[in-house]
């Protein structure tokens, strides 16, 4: 399929005509200029000029319309950069790769706005639309905004094995499609799933985790709300001659008993006001004896606080209703709401910064097909943003991934 109905075409994202805001603008272009002058990049402009800490081979940003640029930045500072990057305000220079320049940013995302400036972010932030809450009609125009998009889409970047989320590589020379069978592996290895296991998956993707659970000899449900995905996986069920149920319903929704349950990169698409429902949902579900296995993309705790309630690029194009969970935050809402606990953890953060750049360069590799799919530059610049800037986060640290063991203590 092309463009789904339901999302206007990328070139009405609205970002063709800079907002007209003179004096956020010089605003802007004030703070920013001494905040780039302590980052190892170069900012450079078509007269010329050029700001930032970096040398002549540090990572370059090419300004092409300074005045749109400076515009969307104080209109909107969180939201204004890529807005920036999706309308050709600014791009990368002097064969610079989009990770690199953003990675600077990155490292430096807590204190890169001087400590004065911090307290001006309640003006700035902007918090959650309410049409974005994740209840049961929310939850599934918000997976709906992102996953149905478009099945051939997604087919032209991720590996065979149809799997949106970070890989684990054994070795440097592993491929994509090893690496993220291992990473499944591991998951399903962490709930213990062998022959008659019942698995509940919450989140299905295009199937690659239950195809693999099934083939264990697993009883296993899996449970979405995008129709593209499940279309698609019932169809990946059938060729791998593999008997899987799938159940077009949101976790709240689930009933019965299951000896393992497990979901991969799902959280991140509850929302806090939602975690304790989520986690007790699943405490709910797990039979006596049963196991857990989650992956959870995470951040720090103290930058989970701050931006809990703000609304940023990411949540306003790609995932709305998103947010990113610490592990203490995690830890909190299984101890206050459940009678499970995390009983291992094992990062994969580097595992996901090399996954998202070799999706990344399969997309670029890709564009003339999916362009032919119905999307525009907007949209291709859109997605190189988003793939990079996750990709730089992932480097730095500023974000990691986990895969949580989580089961009920042993009493005594």
């Amino acid at each position: 399929m092309s463009i789904s109905a339901d999302r206007p075409p990328a070139h009405s994202f609205g970002v063709s005509r800079a907002p007209r805001t003179p004096f956020k603008a010089r605003a802007a272009k004030a703070i920013l200029r001494p905040t780039v002058n302590r980052v190892p990049v170069r900012l450079r402009f078509a007269d010329g000029r050029a700001w930032g800490a970096g040398g002549p081979d540090a990572p370059e940003m090419r300004v092409v319309r300074p005045k749109a640029f400076f515009a969307r930045l104080g209109a909107d500072t969180k939201i204004g950069f890529g807005e920036a990057y999706m309308a050709g305000d600014w791009t990368t220079g002097n064969g610079t790769d989009l990770a690199d320049l953003l990675e600077p940013f990155a490292a430096r995302m807590a204190t890169i706005v001087p400590v004065p400036l911090q307290k001006f972010r309640v003006f700035v932030d902007k918090r959650l639309p309410h049409h974005q809450r994740n209840s049961v009609k929310g939850s599934r125009q918000n997976i709906e905004a992102h996953y149905d998009l478009s099945n051939d889409l997604f087919a032209q970047f991720l590996d065979p094995s149809m799997t949106y989320s970070s890989a684990w590589f054994e070795s440097a020379d592993q491929d994509l499609e090893a690496a993220q069978l291992r990473k499944i592996d591991a998951i399903l290895d962490d709930a213990h799933v062998t022959a008659g296991t019942r698995v509940l998956e919450i989140g299905s993707g295009w199937g690659a985790l239950a195809i693999r659970a099934a083939q264990r000899g697993a009883a296993v449900t899996t449970i979405t709300l995008s129709s593209e995905q499940a279309a698609l996986a019932q169809e990946r069920f059938a060729e791998a001659g593999v008997e899987v149920d799938l159940q077009l319903v949101d976790y709240r929704e689930v009933t019965g008993e299951y000896d393992a349950i497990v979901s991969v990169e799902m959280i991140e698409a509850v929302g806090e006001e939602y975690w304790p429902t989520y986690f007790a949902t699943i405490d709910k579900l797990l039979a006596p004896g049963g196991h857990v296995a989650i992956q959870a993309i995470t951040m720090a705790h103290h930058r989970y606080l701050a931006t809990r309630n703000s609304y940023g690029w990411i949540q306003k194009y790609i995932f709305p209703g998103g947010l990113i969970p610490s592990l203490e935050a995690i830890d909190q809402s299984l101890d206050a709401h459940t009678s499970l606990a995390v009983t291992h953890r094992r990062s994969l953060g580097q595992d996901y910064a090399r996954t998202l750049h070799q999706w990344r360069d399969t997309f670029n590799a890709n564009w003339d097909a999916i362009r032919t799919q119905g999307f525009d530059e907007t949209f291709r610049r859109m997605w190189e943003f988003y793939l990079a800037y996750c990709e730089a986060g992932f480097r730095t640290g500023y974000l990691d991934v986990f895969q949580l063991s989580i089961a009920r203590p042993a009493e005594g």
